[in-house]
């Protein structure tokens, strides 16, 4: 029997609760998130039948003796409904207050808009503790969690706390801004919204750009690096991906043979015969660019007085947040806009706009998208614009011509669009004239093309994409995690070796094979160690490398007289055994000067800090000073330092207790690579304890006589970890000893 359940999270369940009298009636919502996970569920392609049962959580908007009250007229439904309650000064402070008064104008460019009311911002950590509490009482260890956009940033990583086992998947609706904008909310809030997305396994959004802003804001912010879009955080691996939400395609282009839509748009077209007509809808908000766009037709008309009483503009405006101050100012500066084109330009015969300001049926929306000539779509910023897709969908006949504003998400998709800056009217009246006056054949392999991409990726495809890369992300992880080795794979292991003719040894140095010191001056090689090393060194069958991130001076002091090769500086320099050293890599020291300028701000800000120079790279060591500050001083530095080196060519790594900055594209993986893994080896061992040893792990990963090993309990893509490097020297020990079979 199948255990594993859904959970679908939303700020509100996808229902509205309205009262009449002493009546209560249930409209069951038809928005673009339910009808993608609808269609998720009943498509038995997509391995969605693996769920025993799907809940969908989410606030009713209503006290709890109204749900209660309301739960018995609910349809019948493959959801059950989990209800989350808050207090209506808590949800008015979580909703109205930081996710509209503040995430929404900050992640849609509009900081002049946003608000930073701590009040507001403890209460959306409190109605996301609320959700929180709604889905520990019911979740499992193994359940799937799929989180839904900016009203529930930190609630990921609340569930990660109380069930770590949870697969936890998170999509962001909106933009992300870039790191400049990210960066002026407080810094606690930055760093904790960021740590909440981070609870997910995997984090979606629409675009590669709000990607990439993300990736940045995490690397600035957290100093948390990325491989190919995967971040390693607190043992664990998250992946971060561009899903672009999409419509059902088949819904909006049968609804243009439907009877009603025939009807709206035969009654449209035959009202406004002998016009272009120009369509647009939006919710009321300031993001979607309507002033503009209004100023923009006026100049039109104002360049092509041709077109007057030759074209009508039908503006519709759905009600939104009307709670909000800055959307009821927006209503009045529309109403008055509008009212001002009317009387001016217009006259008893014609109005250039006609406007309405409410919700549409599917049945009339479709109508006025398959009866326009062309649709003028302008926010200013967008995240994805469904709009835009659901006009392309229904013009099943191949005609009428999209205007759509480069800020929309949707852009990035519908390249055939004639796309505009919504900031510049000029353009935007310059490419309704084009449209209006674009030829018939244009027209038509401008929308197939747009029409094929949506069929290929529809909102059926978008679900079972991301559900796709959310299992991907738990394989992954679960060979990224704690392995011990263990006596019997140690037996194993030292039984390969003595039965292999070629073996490689590589060796990362500090907390590899010696522990770590106060002063890396300090940890010297031992006799021991020497003696082990020399015995490894002397069997002809081995090659033994040392691959290490200290400089090649100190490595040549301490080991140079051994028949070793050694690798240094994470691969910048290599020394043949009993050979010369020589440069992988060209010397550049421009940036070093302002790296070390940089870094000494920092020591001076944290006692017991140093720095380290090296040939390719320099390290600021935090080890030795109090670990909180260390850590605290080590993010600020990082974000610091990522600032300047942002374009430089040069990479800013968070070690063990360090800080590095060394020239891009050279790490272990890639000196493997290139200077030692074209040989043949049948056996083959890689230890090493610290976050730059992954990139050697992952190189060797795929090689079935391959033993590699994490030193240290964290999570690595090494096969198997040991504890202690003393448990690494004992295991050296006795493959040093082992007498070779032949």
């Amino acid at each position: 029997m199948k255990s594993r359940r859904l959970f679908i999270i939303s700020n509100r369940l996808p229902m509205t609760i309205q009262k009449e009298g002493n009546e209560l009636t249930v409209i069951p919502s038809a928005g673009g998130l339910i009808t993608a996970i609808n269609n998720y569920l009943k498509n038995s392609k997509a391995n969605a039948n693996e769920f025993s049962e799907t809940f969908w959580v989410g606030m009713p908007c209503c006290n709890p003796a109204a749900w209660t009250e309301a739960a018995k007229k609910l349809p019948r439904s493959k959801y059950t409904y989990l209800p989350v309650f808050t207090s209506s000064k808590t949800y008015d402070q979580y909703y109205n207050g930081f996710s509209n008064s503040t995430i929404w104008p900050l992640f849609h460019y509009f900081p002049s808009f946003t608000e930073y009311n701590t009040e507001n911002y403890h209460c959306y950590v409190q109605a996301n503790a609320a959700f929180a509490k709604a889905l520990i009482k019911y979740a499992r260890p193994g359940d799937v969690i799929w989180i839904h956009d900016y009203h529930l940033l930190p609630l990921a990583q609340m569930l990660r706390t109380a069930l770590p086992e949870l697969t936890i998947g998170f999509f962001l609706h909106i933009p992300f801004p870039s790191y400049e904008i990210f960066r002026l909310l407080p810094r606690k809030w930055q760093e904790e919204l960021l740590y909440g997305m981070l609870g997910a396994d995997l984090v979606g959004f629409h675009t590669i750009d709000y990607t990439a802003h993300f990736l940045q804001c995490v690397r600035m912010i957290l100093g948390l690096e990325h491989d190919m879009h995967v971040i390693e955080h607190e043992n664990r691996l998250i992946k971060v991906d561009v899903f672009p939400i999409s419509i059902d395609f088949d819904h909006f282009n049968n609804g243009y043979d439907h009877e009603q839509v025939v009807q709206t748009r035969t009654l449209i077209q035959e009202k406004f015969s002998h016009k272009k007509i120009i369509f647009s809808v939006d919710r009321l908000d300031y993001t979607k660019g309507v002033s503009n766009r209004l100023r923009a037709y006026e100049l039109f008309l104002q360049r092509n007085p041709q077109f007057k009483e030759k074209v009508v503009f039908i503006l519709v405006i759905v009600p939104s947040r009307e709670g909000i101050s800055k959307y009821t100012e927006r209503k009045k500066i529309f109403d008055e806009m509008i009212g001002k084109m009317n009387s001016t330009m217009g006259n008893i015969h014609w109005q250039p706009i006609i406007y309405q300001y409410n919700s549409v049926s599917f049945e009339e929306m479709v109508g006025l998208y398959t009866a326009c000539d062309l649709a003028l779509i302008t926010p200013l910023r967008d995240g994805m614009n469904l709009v835009a897709k659901e006009f392309v969908a229904s013009r099943k006949d191949k005609k009428g011509v999209l205007v759509l504003s480069e800020m929309a998400g949707a852009a990035r998709e519908l390249t055939s669009a004639l796309t505009i800056n919504p900031n510049d009217v000029d353009e935007v009246a310059d490419k309704i004239l084009e449209g209006l006056e674009m030829p018939e054949d244009e027209k038509m392999q401008r929308l197939e093309a747009m029409r094929n991409r949506l069929k290929q990726y529809d909102v059926q495809a978008w679900a079972v994409d991301f559900f796709n890369q959310l299992h991907q992300i738990k394989e992954k992880q679960r060979a990224f995690q704690v392995k011990f080795l263990d006596d019997l794979t140690k037996r194993n292991l030292l039984d390969e070796f003595g039965n292999s003719n070629r073996r490689l040894i590589l060796l990362d140095y500090d907390g590899t094979l010696v522990a770590f010191a106060p002063k890396p001056q300090e940890a010297k090689p031992s006799f021991r160690l020497m003696e082990l090393l020399q015995r490894l060194c002397e069997n002809e069958q081995n090659n033994v490398y040392i691959i290490s991130g200290r400089d090649s001076d100190t490595l040549d002091n301490w080991l140079g007289k051994l028949p070793i090769y050694i690798i240094a500086e994470h691969g910048a320099k290599m020394k043949l055994k009993n050979g010369a050293w020589k440069n992988r890599i060209a010397q550049h020291h421009e940036w070093k000067q302002q790296v070390q300028e940089i870094m000494e701000v920092y020591e001076r800000r944290c006692a017991n800090t140093f720095i380290e120079m090296k040939e390719f790279s320099i390290v600021w060591h935090y080890r030795n000073a109090d670990a909180e500050q260390g850590r605290l001083r080590a993010l600020e530095l990082i974000g610091a330092l990522n600032e300047y080196a942002y374009n430089l060519g040069v990479q800013v790594l968070m070690g063990h207790k360090i800080v590095e900055v060394r020239l891009s594209g050279f790490d272990k993986g890639s000196a493997l690579k290139k200077e030692v893994l074209h040989e043949e080896y049948d056996f083959i061992l890689a230890m090493g304890d610290d976050r730059t040893d992954e990139d050697m792990f992952k190189m060797l990963s795929k090689r079935k006589n391959a033993y590699t090993i994490k030193i240290g309990a964290e999570a690595s893509y090494a096969s198997y970890n040991l504890y202690t490097h003393q448990m690494a020297l004992a295991l050296l020990d006795s493959m040093s000893y082992l007498p070779v079979e032949h």
